[in-house]
């Protein structure tokens, strides 16, 4: 199919009457469009949820584990009275 045909198909396309919407598509649509929303939206405070406990549970592990302080030393014995 070259251009020329192609325009015309497409203008014969665009002069025919546009189908029939069924009338309760629009509330059907609204109705879907809504749960996708409160679907999105409680992963989305899932996933806060989720990000906050890591957090709570990394802070309560750093607490207890402390893994900024350097291990003692076991090589060599405390030094006594001289």
């Amino acid at each position: 199919m070259n251009l020329p045909e192609r325009e015309a198909a497409l203008r014969r396309m665009l002069e025919r009457t546009p189908p029939q919407v069924p009338p309760d598509l629009y509330d059907e649509v609204v109705r879907r469009g809504l749960r996708i929303l409160r679907r999105r939206a409680a992963a989305r405070r899932l996933l806060w949820l989720a990000l906050l406990a890591a957090a709570v549970a990394f802070a309560i592990w750093a607490s207890v584990a402390q893994p900024w302080v350097e291990p003692p030393s076991t090589t060599t014995p405390p030094v006594s009275d001289w």
